[in-house]
């Protein structure tokens, strides 16, 4: 397999794109190359697929494009999948996308393009950049139904001010129809769809069977294991009718259960934040939150104030159901002004 980093391309307005193939990245390289651009596709294997690897090649080839590959699977293994079972053996609800994005995706295609000398990086995603005040802010996609500006709070300035997003203002169904094959990829990659506690258990994640307890302590139930149960949840082994997960106790092994009105969550504490402005994030009155999974996000705007090494998010019509180590990101209007990982909250 090819490494990027072997190779110099000399080339003025050239583009690294993160290329797996696909209905998006394919769609990319025609519209980057219709605004001017080289394109040199990427393609950074997490998986060790060489389906996927041969996919993507045969597309760049067919496509006209430049195409490298970078093995990146020991790099994915460490920061997400690792990351992601820990994460679930201690109560918490990870979110392996945004982590892969932050971690993975966009800072090998950064580090590719020095190599390369290549001007630009991209990919197929569906948000845009906006430029204010010298900032750089992921902001929402044209698309809403597909916008993914809520995967790549993470982003660095560095990353941001190097990347150009040509899917930002483009309607996934009006391209999608020109593809024979529209087959998308849909969930946790590395699941290979199998469920999520089945792959845990397959990495030495043990599922001991504990207690579940109502809001008075008094035991109500079995559970068959914490890391198959998340916050907000009404259906599972043990949960009584009409009652849902309220809480996760990995320190007892115990699940707390109860009625749907104590899912309302007044007070998030967030950390390992990634902040545009921290001024504009603490005196602004128009910031709004999503959290994504179970929960319904708040409508009402939030207040923020420091706290420890992060930040209190403090809201007037309460967060539903925010479940710890999902990723809480904040919004003016169509821009993301910063996120964090929700640690607690009361």
């Amino acid at each position: 397999m090819w490494s990027a980093s072997i190779f110099k391309v000399d080339m003025q307005r050239s583009v690294l794109l993160g290329f797996s193939g696909g209905i998006d990245s394919s769609s990319a390289v025609v519209l980057l190359r219709e605004q001017g651009y080289r394109v040199v596709a990427l393609t950074i294997d997490t998986l060790g697929d060489s389906t996927m690897l041969e996919r993507a090649e045969k597309t760049a080839q067919r496509l006209g494009v430049e195409w490298y590959a970078v093995d990146a699977t020991k790099r994915f293994e460490c920061d997400v999948i690792e990351y992601f079972c820990n994460e679930y053996a201690i109560g918490r609800t990870p979110a392996p996308c945004t982590r892969c994005n932050t971690h993975i995706k966009w800072q090998i295609l950064l580090e590719q393009a020095n190599r390369l000398g290549v001007d630009y990086i991209a990919t197929g995603h569906y948000f845009n950049i906006e430029q204010r005040n010298n900032k750089f802010y992921v902001a929402k996609g044209v698309d809403i139904a597909k916008d993914q500006s809520y995967y790549l709070w993470g982003l660095s300035q560095e990353i941001l001010s190097r990347a150009i997003t040509p899917m930002g203002s483009i309607i996934k169904s009006e391209i999608k129809e020109s593809f024979k094959d529209k087959s998308e990829s849909m969930g946790i990659c590395f699941l290979c769809r199998r469920p999520y506690a089945e792959f845990l258990e397959s990495r030495g994640i043990k599922m001991s069977e504990g207690n579940i307890v109502d809001t008075n302590g008094h035991v109500c139930g079995r559970h068959n294991g914490i890391a198959r149960y998340t916050i907000g949840q009404k259906r599972g082994e043990g949960i009584p009718e009409g009652k849902r997960v309220i809480n996760i106790e990995p320190t007892n092994n115990t699940i707390v259960v109860g009625d749907n009105d104590l899912l309302y969550k007044s007070k998030l504490y967030i950390i390992h934040c990634n902040i545009v402005d921290e001024n504009e994030l603490l005196q602004s009155t128009d910031i709004t939150i999503k959290i994504r999974g179970i929960g319904k996000n708040p409508e009402l705007p939030v207040t923020i104030a420091r706290y420890a090494d992060g930040y209190l998010i403090t809201t007037k019509d309460g967060a539903y159901a925010p479940a710890l180590g999902q990723p809480l990101v904040l919004y003016r209007d169509n821009l993301v002004i910063g996120g964090g990982i929700v640690d607690s909250f009361e």
